[in-house]
Formats: structure tokens, C-alpha cells, sequence
């Protein structure tokens, strides 16, 4: 969930209330929310004027406070192996202790003349508050609050329940909070596909012109794709998946195996027609012949998705039950549809004698 607005203080509270929001929903898990902690930072104020006076550059300041308490690399340390190790030198502090501000009383700055004098009298050396991190989307301040899918949980319907109960937060004038993730990615992604899609359908559909030079015998070959979108979509909802972008895949793919096997059964029995049959029983052999083969191909399909299907994987899995979903529909009702289709839109063969 991304909120926007220009203020930093107001998005951390809002940020605050989504978080709650989120942890309170059943289903979410690691919810992450990057300004919950502020972070405190070390402000180191140079009196220039004095400074100058006693000969200290600044950049010599900034150079013992970075020795002071982080450290700087004077040399490197080459093993034998070859191997080279930086040698970082820094004020000695107890065993196991982390850099503190009090050590910098203990810290000297070198004016030009080579004169010591304490970092107190030329710095004041204090705490102040600041943000983790500025982030933004389209040039506006955002601050944007995640959380993981549990296992077993539709990401669909788990954020629409967080969207209801993001309904109850009052917003400030100028916030708004927009649902990024999976719903994001899934209208951008939808959203590029579209153009392809229609791009996609349309040269399948030449191809098939060309294959069989007339629009009868490709409205035949393409009546299955109906009848394959319907068991993926029954299929989806008899598992409990989404129409999500992964599922989106799965029907361009069942769409091409669906025609695959819609022509072998048109293609037969236009050759049967051509070498001389007659129609009706031009249709009954092809069907016959044809059976077997599209019944094991399917059967081999829907093994080999199986596995991914019941794996349960949020990205895979979406688009293996529409296969199968589209196969099984597709397998049982296109040897009933195909051959009506066929003998209701006949196309002239040339050769027959029927």
C-alpha cells in the first residue's frame, strides 16, 4: 500500500495506521513498514569563524570525526595467499563496543601549524532527528507498506479485506493511499498485454486462412476456443485462483493447443472428403481416427501440469489449472461441437465426390 502526500511527519502516521491495518488482516505476514522507526543522526556544527582563526580546515574536521567514530583506511594488509586486507585505523574503544558521541571528547583536530586542539572548541556535537529514507513516485512523497501472502491465502481476496479496513482511515487533505503490489503489476501488466493479445489473435487466425484458403473451415477450427475458456475459468474458481496476470498466460496457451488439435481433426476430414468420402462419413472416420491421439495428448498435458497445479505456488499454479481446466472441457465437448460445427459450415473441397 503506497501513501502519498507532501508532508513527511503526516505520511509516517498514516503509514503507522496502515501498518496496523495489515497486521490485523488475516492472511498477511512480514508487514514491513519503512519509517516506523526514525532514524537519529549525528550533526556535527563547525564554528567556521573559529575554526579559521585557529588555521583548522573544515575538511580536517570532517576527517577526525569520520576517525573517530567510523574509521579510515590508511593502507592494505596483502596476506600470503594474496589476499588484501584494508587497515582501517579509529580510537580504541572497549571490547565489543560501538562508537559513541562521548568519544569525541577524546578527539583532537591538527591546525595547519601542526597545533592539537579538542574538537569541543571548534564543533558542537549533537543528536537530531531524521527520516530513514525519501521516497517518491511520480516527483510525489511516498511512503509504501508491505506485507507477504501466507500460504494458503488468495492474495486477491486478502486485499480487498485490507482495502475495507483502509476505508475507515481518515485521510488528511492532499494523502491518498493507493494499492500498489499485486494489483499494480497486475493492471500494468494487463494493460501491455492487450495490444499483443489482439495482435496475437489475429495472426493465428491468417494462419489458419492460409492453411485451409477458406473463412468456413477456420470459424470450425476456432469454435473450440469458447469451450476451452470456459473449463479455465471453471476451473479457476473451482481452485480458488485468481484471474491474475500468470492465468492471463495460461489461456494464450490453451488457446494454441486447443486449435492444434481442433486441426487435426478438420484437416482429416477434409482429406478424407477430398479422396473421395462422402461428408457424413468423412466426419464419423476422422472423428474415429482422431480420437485416441487428441484423448492422450490432453491426458499427457494435464499430468505434466498437474503437479504444478497442486503445488499451490501463487505465480505457477494459476496458469496450470486454466490448462487443465481448458483441456478437460475442451477434450469432451469439442468432439461433439467440432463435428456439428463441420457439418453444419461445410466448406467446398475441391476433388470430392460427395
Amino acid at each position: 500500500m503506497r501513501i502519498e502526500g507532501p508532508e513527511l511527519d503526516s505520511l509516517r502516521a498514516i503509514a503507522g495506521q496502515v501498518e496496523a491495518v495489515l497486521k490485523g488482516t488475516a492472511g498477511t505476514e512480514f508487514v514491513t513498514n519503512p519509517v516506523r522507526l526514525a532514524r537519529t543522526d549525528l550533526r556535527v556544527a563547525i564554528d567556521r569563524g573559529k575554526a579559521g582563526l585557529l588555521g583548522i580546515p573544515t575538511v580536517e574536521i570532517d576527517r577526525t570525526v569520520r576517525l573517530g567514530l567510523a574509521g579510515l583506511e590508511a593502507g592494505k594488509l596483502r596476506e600470503g595467499a594474496g589476499d588484501a586486507r584494508p587497515i582501517v585505523v579509529r580510537l580504541a574503544r572497549a571490547e565489543g563496543g560501538r562508537a559513541s558521541p562521548a568519544e569525541l571528547e577524546r578527539v583532537y583536530v591538527t591546525s595547519q601549524n601542526g597545533s592539537l586542539t579538542p574538537l569541543s572548541q571548534v564543533a558542537d556535537v549533537s543528536f537530531e532527528r531524521a527520516v530513514s529514507e525519501i521516497q517518491r513516485h511520480n516527483r510525489i512523497r511516498s511512503v509504501t507498506v508491505t506485507a507477504n501472502v501466507q500460504t494458503g491465502f488468495n492474495t486477491d481476496r486478502v486485499t480487498r479485506q485490507v482495502l475495507g479496513g483502509l476505508s475507515q482511515v481518515n485521510l488528511p487533505s492532499g494523502y491518498r493511499i493507493v494499492p500498489a503490489g499485486e494489483i499494480e503489476s497486475r493492471e500494468d501488466s494487463f494493460g501491455n498485454m492487450g495490444g499483443a493479445i489482439i495482435v496475437a489473435t489475429f495472426a493465428i487466425l491468417a494462419i489458419l486462412v492460409l492453411e485451409f484458403r477458406t473463412f468456413r473451415s477456420t470459424l470450425i477450427v476456432a469454435s473450440v476456443i469458447p469451450l476451452g475458456m470456459a473449463g479455465g475459468v471453471l476451473a479457476l474458481l473451482v481452485a480458488g485462483q485468481t484471474l491474475s496476470f500468470a492465468a492471463t498466460i495460461g489461456f494464450v496457451a490453451l488457446i494454441g493447443i486447443e486449435i492444434k488439435t481442433s486441426i487435426l481433426l478438420v484437416d482429416l476430414t477434409n482429406r478424407l472428403r477430398a479422396e473421395g468420402m462422402g461428408l457424413e462419413d468423412a466426419i464419423r472416420k476422422a472423428g474415429e481416427v482422431r480420437f485416441l491421439p487428441i484423448v492422450l495428448t490432453s491426458l499427457t498435458a494435464i499430468g505434466g501440469l498437474l503437479p504444478i497445479a497442486l503445488q499451490g505456488s501463487g505465480l505457477y499454479a494459476p496458469l496450470a489449472w486454466v490448462i487443465i481446466g481448458g483441456l478437460v472441457s475442451s477434450t469432451l465437448l469439442a468432439r461433439i461441437v467440432t463435428p456439428v460445427m463441420y457439418r453444419m459450415l461445410a466448406p467446398q473441397i475441391v476433388g470430392t465426390h460427395s
